[in-house]
């Protein structure tokens, strides 16, 4: 056992729900950002400022064309994999051959290829990492085995993986629809939530392929949280904060929850309001990519996707245009009512002493 456990340390091989859950997550957020997401982007700039290079076909791969965008997108499981090596500390030989690793394990997962990727690239990365550097012919070695170990897990897993986490997302968007009030609340407090902690919300969303309504309390409950300690903590933190939290990310809060978890309140309160108002009263939905859910005001990801899936609506003709209501409840969801309510009680607490002035200061 103890050499087994020097064989791993020596690999840092790190068996953890930290290195899997926080960190290859993590990674693979930034992985679905910078392929699928940035595509979608692209492909929705093109289209709605008619700009011809960005929807003009660049490629033709076995019959299928593709735009600068599509070319992004199609190239979303190689780079979660890619980037799942990179937080797991993978060695180049091991690290290059996982992009095929993901471009399997992405394809055969169907819909919910994200989830296969995570699981399937994280044990042929760690079987690389394994007997890298062991042999001789250690350039054949190390690729064989990780690429082989991937292929066959891909086979072997991610068909059935896919569909699970196809099912469980289907199972909790069905759940909205019959309970948009109740799941209004749940979906976004949870993901909302997720997206705080040092885990992926936007990785979460995209395995489960959540859209539709589950996709727009998802939204709300992002935003409540990136927008509302952006404006909650603006006395300490100044536009640098604001911008940061509000445009970046909410997790940098979490050194100080951590120190008064009472400080979360407010932002949680917020998501489990404006989660059902987005599902009852402005039916806000993620008619967009999946990840998108998961990524609130990150970039303005969120609203983009939403605009995107009320774009691509119009198109297939499901609506007749963008209604101002569409506009008034992305706006209100998104930005205006966390930026009020979150302050309000924030100062709610800040009576009755649960937290203090200084504690939302970014270190």
């Amino acid at each position: 056992m103890e050499k087994l456990r020097a064989f791993l340390k020596r690999k840092d091989i790190e068996i953890s729900a930290k290195r899997y859950l926080i960190d290859a997550l993590g990674a693979m957020a930034q992985g679905l950002f910078c392929s699928l997401l940035i595509g979608t982007i692209i492909n929705t700039v093109g289209s709605q400022f008619r700009i011809s290079f960005l929807t003009a076909p660049v490629a033709v791969v076995a019959g299928s064309e593709y735009t600068v965008g599509g070319l992004a997108a199609a190239m979303s499981g190689p780079a979660m994999a890619a980037a799942i090596g990179c937080a797991l500390h993978c060695p180049p030989l091991v690290l290059f051959s996982l992009i095929t690793v993901g471009f399997a394990s992405n394809a055969l997962g169907g819909a919910g290829g994200p989830l296969a990727v995570l699981f399937v690239a994280i044990v042929a990365a760690e079987l690389g990492k394994a007997v890298s550097g062991e042999t001789k012919i250690d350039i054949l070695v190390t690729p064989l085995v990780t690429i082989g170990s991937g292929i066959a897990l891909s086979a072997w897993w991610a068909p059935a993986l896919g569909n699970a986490a196809m099912k469980v997302g289907a199972l909790v968007m069905w759940a909205t629809g019959q309970q948009p009030f109740l799941m209004g609340i749940l979906v976004s407090v949870i993901v909302g939530i997720a997206l705080t902690l040092p885990i992926s919300s936007a990785a979460i969303c995209a395995a489960l392929g959540l859209t539709g309504l589950a996709g727009g309390a998802a939204v709300a409950g992002c935003s409540a949280q990136m927008v509302g300690f952006a404006v909650m903590s603006f006395r300490e933190n100044r536009w640098g904060g604001l911008v940061s939290q509000g445009l970046g990310t909410s997790m940098l809060q979490m050194g100080n929850i951590v120190r008064n978890p009472r400080i979360w309140i407010p932002p949680i309160l917020c998501s489990a309001i404006t989660g059902p108002l987005a599902t009852c009263l402005f039916h806000l939905e993620m008619n967009g990519t999946p990840v998108a859910s998961g990524m609130g005001t990150c970039g303005l990801v969120g609203q983009i996707g939403v605009y995107t899936g009320w774009v691509n609506d119009v198109a297939a003709g499901l609506r007749t245009s963008v209604t101002a209501w569409d506009w008034i409840g992305l706006a209100a969801v998104c930005f205006v009512l966390p930026a009020v309510l979150c302050p309000l009680f924030h100062l709610v607490l800040l009576r009755i002493g649960w937290v203090r002035e200084g504690d939302m200061k970014l270190k």
